[in-house]
């Protein structure tokens, strides 16, 4: 190896982020260390240690993020939501071969809607889930999910219909 270690030219660059630029609603509860920055985040919300939510993404009230989940830049988490431990957002498909190197216009947005409880470890590819959804641990979400059920595998498949109790 040649060089000194502690040279000027070796210094990493540092983007120490924390929490910034965030509409935080009433009630957000934050356990840290986290890195929020530039987003939306509704009412009486919880996120967990070790997350990510990057900017140009919103979370609705009353949702749940566990530790250990990244949210990339266009997600769109509805109310009411539970994202487990270690979920991972996708917005680059690597279209070209490979990553689009911050090429924003490559991105693709990805809608969770209202009451979606998604597993630890799953990972969503750019895709809209409707509303009364459960994606199981583990699941790779490739296609938009379009009717109300529980989903998993890799693909994520319909395992069954979703049943609606009348609240009666």
């Amino acid at each position: 190896m040649t060089g000194k270690m502690d040279s000027p030219s070796n210094k990493p660059q540092k983007h120490i982020i924390g929490v910034a630029d965030v509409v935080f609603g009433q009630n957000v509860t934050l356990v840290e260390p986290v890195n929020v920055y530039g987003c939306h985040i509704g009412a009486d919300v919880f996120i967990g240690p070790f997350t990510e939510i990057q900017k140009n993404s919103f979370i609705g009230a009353r949702s749940r993020i566990q530790s250990h989940s990244f949210i990339c830049e266009k997600v769109a988490i509805g109310e009411d939501c539970f994202i487990g431990h270690g979920v991972m957002f996708i917005n680059d498909l690597f279209e070209n071969g490979g990553p689009s190197d911050g090429r924003e216009e490559l991105w693709k947005e990805t809608t969770i809607g209202n009451r979606v409880s998604i597993g630890s470890n799953a990972t969503l590819l750019p895709v809209f889930v409707c509303d009364d959804t459960v994606i199981g641990a583990g699941s790779v979400v490739t296609k938009d999910i379009l009717e109300p059920g529980i989903y998993a595998g890799n693909p994520a498949r319909m395992l069954r219909p979703l049943t609606q109790s009348s609240g009666d």
